[in-house]
This record gives structure tokens, C-alpha cells and sequence, in this order.
């Protein structure tokens, strides 16, 4: 059944238009009215409707009643990544929510390729974001992951780390992600990858220092877009979400 976010109210007995894209993308799959969908406002859980009126860019739906369905970790992660180049970091973003991630922190590092700022940072994180839209109605999560401004890692390593245990992926740590996950119970987490290359030795040492915990993804060293989302399979194995 098609699956499609609707960012307003979705309370049953209400007739809602839906967003020019959902309208468009349902007059080019050539829905009916009286086909069945399902909605989901990004807050948890979803909603049955029914096409009641479609056109080229105008849609509206009857909304039926609620459903308490979610996909979502028994944990939150945090996905802190190294700005990639090229178009990496939208497929990074895509299959991160894909695997549950709950918020993604892009970082600007000293060896990222990859310069936002002002104008060009904010109409990235808007396309991010609508990944993330895109993502959740293909997997079937109802809560939407939420994308940071991108920041410098300098700064955001400063920065107070909260209830979440910080973990620096890296090749030269001694213990691995796999053996942590084993011998500690289930607890949000915040991945930290570096783009191509890695964090420089600086980045690295600043975020031991702040707490992070320096830990490999085994003999194999991972490129920036399998890294972090090899770790997000890895928890989800071991505590539950797969």
C-alpha cells in the first residue's frame, strides 16, 4: 500500500489535501479515487485513508483511522559524519534512516573535499532532509530522522556530549565496535566517522579527550559510507531492531 508523509493533522473523519509531490506522484502511478493509502505525520504511528479527489498537482484524502505502528530502534543513534564527497552523503543519509538512525550531524572535517556554507549548506540540508522523507515512506518508519546544520568537528567535539555514549570509529582503536556492543547493555549511542581519509590525528585526539570512545569495525578498514552504517547494523544485531 503506497505510504506518504503528510506534515499536518491526521485526525480520522478529516479530509486533508496532500503535498503537490504526493499529489503528483499519485497522478503519475494513476491512483484512483477510493484506492487505499496510508499517512504518516513524522511524530510516530500512522494513519489509514482513502484518495477521495486526485489531479496533476492537487490531492485529498479521507482520513480513516489511526495505527499505533512503529519501526523504530530500541535505542537512539546519532550518525555524526564526516562530510563525504560528491553525492556519497546522500546515499549515507538514505540508508542510515533505512537501518533506524534517529538523527544524522553532518561534520565539516579537516580532510572533507566537500565546503558548505551559507546559501549552499542550508539547500543541502533541505535535499537531506527530503531524503530522509523519501526514505521513511520506502522502509516504513513513521518517525522522521532529523539532519543538523553541518558544523565544524572542532566545534561540535566541544561541545557537551549528553546522555549518549560518543564513539570514535576508527582503525587504529584496539577494541572493536562488535566486542563494546557485547559487553555493554543497550544505550543511545553517537557515531562519529570521518570523511575520505579519516579525522585527521588532531580531530582524533580531541575527541578521545572529550570522552569519546576509540573503537575499530574489525581487521578491515571501511570506507566513510559503509563505516557508519555497518556500526548502525552492528547495534541493531546485537540489541535488538532487526
Amino acid at each position: 500500500m503506497p505510504r506518504f508523509y503528510c506534515p499536518q493533522p491526521l485526525v480520522a473523519g478529516s479530509i486533508v489535501d496532500l503535498p503537490e509531490t504526493v499529489a503528483h506522484h499519485l497522478h503519475v502511478v494513476r491512483q484512483q479515487p477510493g484506492d487505499a493509502l496510508v499517512l504518516f505525520d513524522g511524530a510516530g504511528g500512522q494513519v489509514r485513508a482513502r484518495l477521495v479527489e486526485i489531479g496533476k498537482r492537487r490531492a485529498s484524502a479521507e482520513v480513516l483511522a489511526h495505527e499505533a505502528v512503529e519501526a523504530e530502534l530500541p535505542f537512539a543513534v546519532t550518525l555524526a559524519q564526516g562530510l563525504p564527497e560528491g553525492s556519497k552523503m546522500d546515499w549515507i543519509v538514505e540508508k542510515a534512516v533505512e537501518l533506524g538512525v534517529a538523527a544524522i550531524q553532518p561534520l565539516a572535517a579537516r580532510r572533507s573535499v566537500v565546503k558548505l556554507s551559507g546559501e549552499r549548506a542550508d539547500k543541502r540540508l533541505a535535499h537531506w532532509q527530503g531524503v530522509v522523507v523519501s526514505a521513511s515512506e520506502q522502509c516504513g518508519r513513521n518517525r522522521l530522522a532529523q539532519v543538523a546544520p553541518v558544523e565544524d568537528v572542532g566545534r561540535w567535539i566541544a561541545r557537551p556530549a549528553g546522555a549518549a555514549v560518543r564513539i570514535l570509529l576508527s582503525p587504529r582503536a584496539d577494541a572493536s565496535l562488535a566486542q563494546w556492543t557485547r559487553a555493554n547493555p543497550a544505550q543511545d549511542v553517537c557515531l562519529l566517522v570521518g570523511p575520505e581519509g579519516g579525522f585527521g590525528d588532531e580531530e582524533e585526539a580531541a575527541a578521545i579527550a572529550a570522552g569519546a570512545l576509540p573503537l575499530s569495525m574489525g581487521p578491515r578498514v571501511l570506507r566513510t559510507e559503509t563505516a557508519g552504517l555497518a556500526a548502525l547494523a552492528i547495534l541493531a544485531a546485537q540489541w535488538g531492531g532487526i
